[in-house]
């Protein structure tokens, strides 16, 4: 058996194989890229970011009723894997919505309001408004009287006149 003598290959001869020219770069592999495409292997890495997750679907009552609907009424064989595929769900789909029918709740589900629940009136209310402004003027009349009390003491004072109405208030 004779042995051969590897020679080293010059950089002219790295450089250079079957599958093209390459500038420079060599690949972890040994294997040369084509002249053509060193550009794109030496800069394609992978993406780093993370593709977006498909927003969970919501289906309404409207559109669960119709499914149950058509569901029923697939009679021939085939037709409700045909219905599912063509929809997108799955058989369970159709078992949690038709328990959900037979329990009435998707009659009663529709869209609800979002944010604070608004606050019931309470029905008297009103009532208390309207007494709590009748106090407030009558309270203003009181006012408006006993100025014009004390006024009319003063007058009786300065004109001398006798005032009964010290007795009379005692009585009372």
């Amino acid at each position: 058996m004779e042995t051969t003598k590897k020679e080293p290959r010059s950089t002219k001869d790295q450089s250079t194989s079957a599958m093209g020219t390459t500038e420079g770069a060599l690949r972890a592999t040994g294997i040369v890229p084509m002249a053509g495409a060193s550009a794109h292997l030496v800069n394609s890495a992978p993406d780093p970011e993370v593709p977006e997750k498909k927003p969970r679907r919501t289906f309404t009552a409207k559109y669960k009723l119709r499914m149950l609907a058509e569901a029923d009424a697939c009679t021939q064989p085939g037709q409700m894997g045909a219905l599912l595929r063509r929809e997108g769900l799955y058989s369970s789909n159709l078992t949690t919505w038709r328990q959900q029918r037979e329990k009435g709740i998707l009659k009663a589900m529709t869209p609800k309001k979002r944010g604070r629940k608004r606050k019931q009136a309470n029905p008297l209310a009103k009532r208390v408004a309207q007494l709590e402004k009748e106090n407030r003027r009558l309270q203003q009349k009181l006012k408006k009287a006993d100025l014009i009390i004390e006024a009319q003491k003063k007058m009786s004072e300065i004109l001398g006149i006798a005032q009964n109405l010290d007795e009379s208030d005692e009585s009372i």
